[in-house]
């Protein structure tokens, strides 16, 4: 294990079978004494995960410990590393060349820089920066892993990546300017939208042929939907947030079964739960196992660009919900 690093197990309040199809199961806080969390839910990223818990506990409404723990189905470990000696002097992190330190660090020079700050979750894409603060490292970076967080309060942000089995890695990069706030997106307008996209969707794959060529795709997406992390997420997690961050990973599979014989074969999981790993296919008549001419290829990104980029927004105005939500609970 990586020195600094923090193993967790996973959290065992409520319901211990834990299973990705228990979406949006609720339990109440008198049934389980002591446990801080009522919502079990599929984890879209990571970094939701972080964004979610680190506001809940900077207003008081969870534990260290709770924090940390949320972080275990994405990981085995966790550490922390600044990402340059100027930002490890900021925010009392490690910088390059030293040994990495905990996340519990990292949240005591959050709680040092922003005692009552929030979280701001970035799910950037080539063509898509909403959120970010503008060129510059972090931006670069969190553009290059697809999400990030911002604690504008703090002046940082950090980005996740996997740096070795079992590892993963936050970087804190200073942001001295956040930029301007955010467009607020209204959750119910979200949802409504993504719904729509749901419907799009459908009708996307079978123009394409998906479902034609694959004829396994129903139970190919329902294997990648089982595959996600599952998490248990705070108590007073709003019910809205929780059913739109589930309809965004339901379309994220559909994508990801759209996009999955653009290079030949189905898409292997990667840790935030998207699929781009390549694997051997049955040759569907696309050509050789699977693959689309580029032409077809680049037809099919085009069709699929506003449905992810759907996502994307579905996933930060829930989470922007529940940390709004969460910070407002009197403690």
């Amino acid at each position: 294990m990586q020195r600094g690093a923090e193993r967790r197990s996973p959290l065992t309040c409520g319901d211990s079978s834990r299973t990705p199809e228990a979406i949006t199961i609720t339990h109440t806080a008198l049934a389980h004494p002591g446990c801080p969390v009522v919502s079990l839910a599929l984890v879209p990223r990571s970094s939701a995960t972080l964004a979610v818990w680190a506001s809940a506990w900077l207003a008081g409404a969870a534990a260290p410990d709770d924090v940390l723990d949320s972080l275990a189905p994405w990981s085995e470990a966790h550490d922390v590393l600044a990402a340059d000696a100027d930002t490890g002097e900021w925010t009392g992190v490690p910088g390059p060349g030293s040994a990495p330190t905990s996340v519990t660090m990292m949240l005591a020079a959050l709680r040092r820089l922003s005692p009552r700050g929030q979280a701001r979750l970035v799910l950037p894409a080539p063509g898509d920066v909403r959120g970010l603060p503008g060129p510059g490292p972090f931006s670069r970076e969190a553009t290059s892993a697809g999400e990030g967080i911002l604690f504008p309060e703090a002046g940082f942000g950090v980005v996740p990546t996997d740096i070795a089995d079992g590892v993963v890695r936050w970087t804190v990069y200073r942001v001295p300017d956040p930029g301007p706030v955010p467009e607020y997106v209204a959750l119910t307008q979200a949802e409504a939208d993504l719904r729509e996209q749901v419907r799009t969707s459908a009708s996307v794959l079978t123009n394409l042929g998906v479902a034609r060529h694959r004829p396994g795709v129903r139970e190919e997406i329902a294997a990648r939907l089982r595959s996600r992390p599952t998490s248990l997420w705070p108590a007073g997690m709003p019910p809205q947030a929780l059913r739109v961050l589930q309809q965004a990973d339901e379309v994220d599979a559909i994508l990801a079964a759209a996009a999955g014989d653009e290079l030949g074969g189905q898409q292997g999981p990667t840790r935030s739960g998207d699929y781009g790993r390549r694997q051997e296919a049955e040759p569907t008549g696309l050509g050789d196992y699977g693959a689309l001419s580029s032409s077809a290829a680049e037809a099919r990104r085009e069709a699929l660009r506003p449905i992810a980029t759907a996502v994307r927004i579905a996933r930060r105005a829930a989470v922007a919900e529940a940390v709004r939500i969460l910070v407002s609970v009197p403690t």
